[in-house]
């Protein structure tokens, strides 16, 4: 059962009041005020039992007009319909009176049908308007709480990112260990190449031939990748790896099966991620073990790919692993100066080397000098 709606009656006039009361008592519960300070009283003492107030605006001790401004400020009044009652005719009076928030005015003498159907809309508009804001509400708690779930969705993928970040560089890490202890090639042979890679690769990163795979992603992904190039060389035998003189035939063959076992380590270290789980460093990875001794005529080995074949990553990296060797001192040879080792890069445009990877080097020969110069060894000559 639907219960009464509360209107209060504020007038000075008795009849007035018993009037409104004979009208209005038979839909709705009725509370009588005799002046704008009562009715005021009533309201502060119980704000949410009344629903629609009828004001006259002639009154003594404090008029309508008066406590209208006080109702439509007030927070937890200003939302209750208040209608007029007037006697006045003037249209300056009304319009004034409106101005200060009233929803509508009824005129005296009272008209019963007109009455009773301005306090039904307003009820109905009322309780439109309390459904809007009750919605409002209801929404703007729906966003805050999914605002929050985002944000907590967010940062889970923010803490796992990091977890994948950190496995990533712990599985380098790992395998470059590997790699020092077994070469005679220092670490910062490693960080040599590694920077020699990132400064190719965003060098080239506008290229038309280039531009699609050296997106920011990847260039990361290579600099990640680019460490573990000599990866296989954990499989070959000391007597070769550390030979001080030239190897022979089958040594050779031996040496050059480094590029096989470090595509298989990083197979199996890539299975272990799941798919789309942070594994995607090690494609790159394989790719540069596997093929960063291939030449762009096909010349190269272990699979005599030719040209675009290669993949890019290997491309790069063959460029960057040639210079560092050149420049370096090794137990099987004396180390080149810059110069001299830009000229033999250069030389192997087109048969060695992809020619526009070559011409990107030779824009910034001068960036990789730094960088061996940044990670310079005792042996280095780049000077």
């Amino acid at each position: 059962m639907t219960s009464k709606k509360t209107i209060l009656t504020v007038d000075d006039q008795p009849d007035s009041l018993l009037v409104l009361d004979d009208l209005l008592s038979q839909q709705f519960n009725v509370i009588p005020a005799s002046n704008g300070q009562q009715a005021l009283d009533i309201l502060n003492a119980s704000p949410d039992s009344i629903d629609l107030i009828l004001l006259d605006i002639m009154m003594p001790v404090m008029d309508g007009l008066e406590t209208c401004k006080i109702i439509k400020a007030t927070l937890g009044l200003q939302d209750i319909p208040l209608l007029f009652i007037t006697s006045s005719e003037s249209d300056a009076d009304e319009a004034y009176a409106l101005s200060l928030g009233a929803e509508d005015l009824i005129h005296k003498p009272y008209s019963a049908p007109v009455v009773l159907a301005r306090v039904a809309n307003h009820l109905q508009l009322a309780q439109a308007r309390q459904r809007e804001r009750d919605y409002a509400k209801r929404l703007e708690q729906e966003v805050e709480l999914r605002t929050e779930e985002i944000v907590n969705k967010s940062n889970q993928l923010v803490r796992q990112n990091r977890r994948l970040q950190t496995a990533q560089q712990a599985t380098i890490t790992a395998f470059c260990s590997l790699v020092e202890v077994r070469d005679n090639e220092t670490g910062n042979h490693i960080l040599r190449t590694q920077n020699f890679v990132l400064a190719l690769a965003q060098h080239l990163q506008n290229h038309p031939r280039f531009a699609q795979e050296l997106s920011d992603a990847n260039i990361d992904l290579l600099y990640k990748s680019a460490p573990l190039h000599d990866i296989g060389k954990v499989a070959i035998p000391d007597r070769i790896l550390l030979k001080p003189g030239k190897l022979d035939a089958e040594e050779w063959r031996l040496m050059q099966r480094h590029c096989e076992y470090g595509r298989d380590a990083i197979a199996r270290a890539k299975d272990v991620f799941a798919e789309g789980q942070g594994g995607e460093f090690l494609r790159y990875a394989l790719d540069i073990a596997y093929c960063h001794h291939e030449h762009w005529d096909g010349n190269g080995y272990p699979q005599q790919l030719k040209g675009e074949e290669i993949p890019l990553s290997a491309r790069l990296m063959a460029i960057a692993d040639v210079y560092d060797a050149l420049i370096s001192k090794r137990v099987y040879k004396n180390s080149c100066t810059h110069e001299k080792s830009i000229a033999i890069i250069k030389e192997g445009s087109g048969s060695q080397f992809d020619p526009d990877l070559v011409q990107g080097m030779l824009d910034i020969e001068q960036e990789f000098h730094a960088i061996a110069m940044q990670y310079n060894d005792a042996e280095i000559a780049a000077r």
